[in-house]
């Protein structure tokens, strides 16, 4: 089979999701039930890490045990990646040696040079561009909750970041809109986030004017890794995009409310809002796991029927 990478959302198709989210809801069932697994027997998920983590180490590391393969953890500050060798030759041989690879870095480039010179998938945990592990799990748990996405208004509230570029690519696959509202000069940049055109989000000034009707409202710290330096100047620029009660009032009543966590309680969000009846976060979180072993499977073994 031709291989296939996971580099930013709009690398599959809707039907492609369709197949994902089908194998994902399969895969959790089997897991809840305690029932064994192993397609992957004798496969290796190598990981390389340059960003820290909790979720995304966890969820690809358990999730590869649970498919019955194994996981191997790198950090670049303990590989020859830290001291200089060229992303393209550690690609050429970490390919050589594994069946598939995981990688959180940094500049979207370092994972697009080491996918044109691997010879196995490559699937990006995060990059500063994108996270579009984070949005599949994240569009499973909308479907989990309320059934189809497509058509739906999803808010954006906060900092036009990774996150925030992966949600606007899943909603020109999805057809669904995305209003976002972030701070002056904090505004989405299409062109970064890798979009064909503007027509699935709108920008909004005032954050209570975009969650107005909204199916789900979501959002993210306000500082970022790599932004540590900007961060006071950040937590006055954002004090008012906040997600409190009072916006999840102005959504639908019956609107979800998502983070992709770590979470900063009293900053990006309230306490009585993530810790609320409305919030999906945990289910979020877990999700993290199954979509990506579905993911892991479809890009080695190609479409698999339940079993």
């Amino acid at each position: 089979m031709h291989t296939r990478h996971y580099l930013q959302f709009k690398d599959f198709s809707r039907a492609e999701y369709a197949h994902l989210f089908a194998r994902t809801k399969w895969i959790k069932q089997r897991f809840k039930a305690y029932q064994r697994y192993w397609p992957l027997e004798d496969r290796t998920l190598v990981m390389i890490f340059e960003k820290q983590s909790t979720r995304t180490r966890l969820s690809f590391e358990a999730g590869m045990h649970q498919l019955g393969g194994a996981a191997i953890y790198l950090n670049t500050r303990d590989s020859q990646l830290g001291r200089g060798e060229p992303v393209e030759d550690a690609a050429e041989v970490i390919s050589r040696m594994c069946d598939i690879v995981m990688i959180r870095t940094f500049e979207q480039d370092i994972i697009e040079r080491f996918a044109a010179h691997s010879r196995v998938p490559v699937i990006n945990g995060l990059t500063n561009e994108y996270h579009p592990c984070q949005i599949l799990a994240d569009i499973y748990t909308f479907i989990e909750h309320r059934g189809d996405i497509s058509g739906r208004t999803v808010a954006w509230i906060g900092d036009s970041n990774n996150v925030c570029n992966t949600w606007l690519q899943a909603a020109e696959v999805f057809d669904f809109q995305v209003r976002v509202s972030t701070p002056p000069g904090y505004e989405v940049e299409p062109e970064r986030a890798g979009l064909h055109g503007t027509g699935h989000y709108l920008q909004f000034a005032d954050p209570m004017e975009a969650v107005q009707g909204a199916d789900l409202v979501t959002t993210d710290v306000w500082t970022s890794m790599g932004f540590e330096a900007e961060n006071e100047e950040r937590k006055r620029d954002f004090e008012d995009w906040q997600v409190d009660a009072d916006m999840m009032r102005a959504a639908k009543a019956d609107a979800l409310f998502m983070h992709c966590l770590p979470a900063h309680r009293g900053e990006e969000v309230a306490a009585e809002v993530i810790d609320g009846p409305q919030s999906v976060v945990w289910d979020e979180a877990e999700n993290r796991l199954h979509a990506q072993k579905a993911l892991i499977e479809f890009l080695l073994l190609g479409k698999v029927e339940d079993s």
